[in-house]
């Protein structure tokens, strides 16, 4: 199987507090870059605009990716709704 690279783009939802936010997607870092199969997994801050994010992940392949939607910490993460997707990349190598 491929290694599958993501880049996704993040924003906060209109009432997220963004000091909170950060808290809480540090702790879902902490927690996925533990997952099997996971390679790397990074938030980066825009610096035009500190309200938009971007996470950079790489995955051993697709499956661990799927796997990574069924751990509580992802599940607890997307429950506060703190941020909402602008956008998702799947990439791979060439």
């Amino acid at each position: 199987m491929t290694i599958l690279f993501i880049s996704a783009g993040l924003k906060l939802t209109n009432n997220s507090d963004r000091s909170y936010t950060i808290e809480q997607l540090n702790k879902l870092v902490k927690e996925t870059v533990k997952e099997k199969g996971c390679q790397h997994f990074q938030i980066l801050a825009n610096k035009e605009n500190p309200n938009h994010f971007t996470l950079w992940e790489r995955w051993d392949n697709e499956d661990y990716l799927k796997s990574h939607f069924e751990k509580p910490h992802t599940k607890a993460y997307l429950a506060k709704k703190l941020t909402e997707i602008m956008y998702i990349e799947k990439l791979e190598a060439m």
